[in-house]
């Protein structure tokens, strides 16, 4: 078996195929254009105008509340749905949710290219796994990304989430 030369027409058309799907799939797991932790609701509006109101908000510690979601879109071959949670009139934390029950691997796949993905992103990342779960974190400036599974049959999912960084020094403690 010979290994492919870049050199002819066909490879080169297909190694920039790859590199293109390459590239649209880390700027699918980015925040949206337009989209920063920290702007208010009005702007998220402006620059996501398909943005929409959440019937009953998800209240989550430090108040707060997951008030607006986004159309969802498929990585990493699942579908994800975005919620965007608010504080203090700010967006503190964007997290993409995706089912992935019913999924003989419970959701591993998509979990490993997020894995993957990050890693390229951000380099090293923390990692915590369990029989049933796993997780991966880094740190980006003055936020905070994770991506986590959980393998439960019953409530398989797998989570990408932006948060915005809360520093504490040892007095807050």
């Amino acid at each position: 078996m010979s290994i492919p030369s870049f050199s002819s027409p066909v490879a080169r058309l297909l190694g920039a195929g790859a590199l293109c799907l390459a590239s649209l799939a880390v700027q699918a797991q980015a925040l949206p254009p337009g989209v920063r932790l920290g702007m208010s609701a009005d702007e998220l509006r402006a620059a996501l105008p398909s943005a929409e109101r959440v019937a009953r908000p998800q209240r989550l510690a430090g108040g707060l509340l997951g008030s607006w979601h986004g159309a969802p879109q498929a990585l990493a071959g699942l579908v994800f749905e975005p919620t965007f949670f608010f504080a203090d009139a700010q967006l503190r934390r964007v997290e993409y949710a995706a089912s992935a029950q019913g999924l003989p691997d419970g959701g591993s796949a998509a979990f490993a290219e997020l894995l993957q993905w990050g890693r390229g992103t951000f380099g090293a990342e923390l990692a915590a796994n369990d029989p049933g779960s796993a997780y991966a974190a880094w740190s980006s400036g003055e936020m905070d990304v994770y991506v986590q599974r959980v393998g439960d049959p019953r409530r398989a999912s797998v989570r990408l989430v932006y948060k915005q960084r809360q520093l504490r020094d040892g007095s807050e403690l």
